[in-house]
Order: structure tokens, then sequence, then C-alpha cells
């Protein structure tokens, strides 16, 4: 059953020559303006349910931000529709929740790989295989990140389907599993909590595209516990600059390459 009309990817709205190559994801649409006035000539292309798009160019090069919504079923919808009509490489920018206690709010966390604590990805990949971000593009965001001089951190992210049961396990009738895995994260040294990366990860390796991650943490709950300054922050301003910088990078090292 074929699921486009006109031409257009049915939940997106796009359709083949609306996107660039490089795609920037966030998850809230309301970002999308505010990364598309980091590009030059940049045009609202499509705004369906929670599918913002803007295409602009970047160093010459055509450029996209697409919002995904929250979560990884409307992330890998984005994803496989964004491959269909030619996009190949993609930053996620977002927010997350500091685990390691070294991760303060206002800080940057750049993924290299994700816990799969999530649905989405089972769907794609037996629960064996590593959600792994891609190296290039990973590389060009702690590129970019030393580049701005602002404090990130890099390593593993968990992901999950609910944002409270992070928040407040206790109420839940499975809080026995979620409190245990949330000690063993602390434990194996993850750096911070979201929801998207494990299924981009997953559904990229399976689609044979790249994609990246790069967070700005709110808060931190294990700092708080602890009694230590945590800072709560909600501008994601240097998160969407690195992702930025980071897209210039790829497409300076692609025109290199080719």
């Amino acid at each position: 059953m074929k699921y486009s009309q006109n031409g257009e990817q049915y939940h997106i709205g796009l359709k083949e020559g609306d996107a660039g190559k490089y795609v920037i994801l966030p998850g809230d649409p309301k970002r999308c303006k505010k990364i598309a006035e980091y590009f030059d000539d940049a045009k609202l292309i499509a705004d369906r349910r929670e599918y913002t798009t803007y295409t602009g160019y970047l160093n010459g090069e055509k450029v996209t931000v697409t919002s995904t919504g929250i979560g990884g079923p409307s992330a890998s919808i984005a994803l496989e529709e964004l491959v269909k009509i030619g996009a190949e490489k993609f930053i996620r920018v977002g927010t997350c929740g500091g685990i390691d206690i070294d991760v303060k709010g206002g800080d940057l966390v750049i993924a290299t790989g994700a816990v799969r604590m999530e649905g989405t990805s089972k769907e794609y990949a037996p629960i064996e295989f590593p959600a792994v971000a891609d190296l290039d593009i990973t590389n060009a965001l702690v590129e970019a990140g030393k580049k701005l001089n602002h404090p990130f951190h890099t390593g593993i992210v968990q992901c999950k389907d609910s944002f409270y049961g992070q928040h407040s396990p206790e109420k839940s009738p499975v809080s026995y599993e979620l409190i245990n895995k949330w000690e063993a994260w602390k434990r194996l040294g993850c750096k911070a909590s979201e929801m998207e990366s494990a299924a981009l990860f997953v559904v990229a390796s399976a689609l044979k595209v790249k994609v990246g991650s790069v967070f700005l943490t709110v808060a931190n709950q294990e700092r708080e516990k602890l009694n230590l300054e945590n800072p709560v922050i909600h501008d994601t301003d240097m998160a969407i600059k690195t992702a930025i910088e980071a897209l210039k990078i790829l497409i300076e090292n692609d025109k290199i390459r080719e």
C-alpha cells in the first residue's frame, strides 16, 4: 500500500527536492524556525502533525530542519520518509536529563551510542544489535563543541518511552524494573536520558544512512538527590549552534572528498 499522494510523503508532507541531503532533527516543531534562522534563504516547506520543515542553505549546500515530535515512533517515521526523498545525514538536536553526576544543567551531551530501553528499535533489529551513532557525524559534533568552547560530554545515553517512568518510577506497577535498571545505567556511566536516539541510530543502520545526536542537559536529578549544584537550563541555542557548526564541517569534508 502506498502512503504518499502526488509524490508527498504521507506524514511529513514533503516530496523529492523539498529537503537537502543534510537534516537537523529537533523534537519540538516550534524549535524549527529558530534553527532555520541559521540557514541562508530558509523557507517553510511543510507543517503537518508534529512535522514542521524548513529548507535553506549552509555554505551553498541545501539543508533542512524537520521536527520529529516526542519519542521513537514519530522520529522513525520522519527519518524513514526523509530518506525516501533523498536525505542522507542527520543530526538530532534535543534536550536530555543528566544521569552521570559530572553532567550539569547547561552542559551538552554528544551521544556515541544509546541504551535501547524503548520499543521502536525492536521492530528494526534484534535487541542484541547496538544503537551506535555515526562516527563521522559524532566527530563533527565533537569538533564543533571544541570550536565553540562550551562544556560537553561524550558517551552513552539511555533512551526510554516513558518520560514519567524516569521522573516518578515509584508510581509505576513495574517500579522494581525501572529503578533497578536506572541504577545499572548509573553504574555503567550513562551520561544522560532522552527519548529518540536509540530508535534513530538503529533505523539509520537499517536504512544505511548516518545519524548523530547532541543534547542540551536541562538538569540532573542525580545531582539534586546528592544536594549538589543543579542548574535548570532550557535554552537550547548552544546545542543548535553546535549542530549548525557540525553540519558546516560535514559539508566541507564532503566537498574535499568529492
